[in-house]
């Protein structure tokens, strides 16, 4: 059976490999040096999240290219997706080439679609670096396959990745104008940080809260765990967890409480409800969302954290971990972390103003809360 697999798949190769045409060099995340053709037409995604980076480059007609993408981005960010559904109706009849996870991931699917890109994430839930199975199908088929990271190495690889998906959609100009705002948006955090010199914070950052019944599930070394260190904190899990993410005990917690607790928040407006989610994203009222995170602070363990108490318990919109505009999320951080160094800070200022010049949408609900 798995040798008639191939043989089939070795069929649509040849019989959906693109037509070559005019090409240019570019460098991906993972260090790859491709040849890309000069006029990107057809591509396929390795995550549905990643339309508000092309809408970045794009903002007219975002999906436009797209003839192939995982169909994670309805189920996990459903709010979002509707937003860009009721803008570029097209966007449901894109084909799903899988699901929410690499495993899902349908080869078959993808090749049919005949893209001539494959842009697919170091890692996450679509095919990434270690799936060289696919890679070397899809490469077969003359399909470029390019990597992107916005959720491993967040605020290093966030502008080389816009910078490269515009090398690759030929939108160049689009990309400097926002790698040149983001940066500057990072900057008022570290360059201030660097000449003040405050002392960490001692920060927790719980991941989708409500999601299990047990804590506590958390970020370290990647996704919003480097925006902890960002903001001028420490992240206390980090001396628990080795990789980007895990799991630590709620007696270890209590008993090595943090100065800032921050949840991630997975709900929407929706399922606020019923589910034990915290609620944020589009749609979400910041009532809404404050009173999902008060009744997540109710929890055995949690309630009793110092944070807890004065005060300096927040959420954030699960989603930053892996989305450009991450540096918000960073600048909201550094309020929390350091409140009298950053009280002139406004964090929602600045998503309102990179939504307005690179969205095709204006930003609306609340995605970020404090407790106070």
């Amino acid at each position: 059976m798995a040798g008639l697999l191939r043989v089939g798949l070795a069929a649509l190769c040849l019989l959906f490999a693109p037509v070559p045409t005019e090409a240019k060099q570019v460098t991906d995340i993972a260090g790859r040096s491709v040849t890309i053709p000069d006029r990107v037409e057809r591509i396929i995604i390795g995550e549905g999240r990643y339309i508000p980076a092309l809408a970045i480059l794009d903002r007219d007609d975002p999906v436009g290219r797209i003839v192939g993408m995982m169909g994670e981005y309805e189920a996990v960010d459903p709010a979002t997706y509707a937003k860009y559904r009721a803008a570029f109706p097209k966007i449901a009849q894109i084909a799903r080439i899988g699901r929410a996870s690499r495993e899902s991931f349908s080869l078959e699917s993808a090749i049919t679609a005949q893209p001539q890109v494959a842009i697919f994430g170091l890692d996450g839930h679509g095919p990434d670096t270690r799936s060289g199975e696919v890679i070397r199908a899809l490469e077969a088929t003359g399909t470029v396959v390019v990597f992107v990271d916005f959720r491993s190495d967040p605020l290093v690889n966030t502008p080389k990745s816009m910078l490269l998906l515009g090398q690759v959609l030929g939108r160049e100009a689009q990309a400097e104008a926002f790698v040149a705002a983001w940066k500057q948006a990072l900057a008022t955090v570290t360059d201030r940080l660097a000449r003040a010199a405050p002392a960490p914070t001692r920060v927790f950052i719980e991941s989708r809260v409500g999601l299990d019944a047990a804590c506590c599930e958390t970020m370290t070394r990647g996704m919003m765990g480097r925006f902890v260190t960002a903001a001028g904190g420490v992240n206390i899990a980090e001396a628990l967890v080795p990789g980007e993410a895990g799991v630590v005990n709620l007696e270890w917690l209590v008993a090595n409480p943090p100065d800032v607790y921050i949840g991630t928040a997975i709900g929407n407006a929706a399922a606020s409800g019923d589910k034990p989610w915290l609620a944020l994203g589009a749609d979400v009222p910041a009532p809404v969302a404050r009173m999902t995170l008060l009744r997540s602070l109710t929890r055995p363990g949690i309630a009793g954290l110092p944070p807890v108490r004065d005060g300096r318990a927040h959420a954030i919109w699960h989603h930053f971990y892996n989305s450009p505009f991450n540096v918000a999320a960073v600048q909201a951080f550094a309020t929390w972390l350091h409140p009298t160094l950053f009280a002139d800070l406004d964090p929602a200022a600045t998503l309102r103003d990179l939504h307005a010049r690179f969205q095709p949408f204006p930003i609306d609900g609340a995605y970020w809360i404090s407790a106070k």
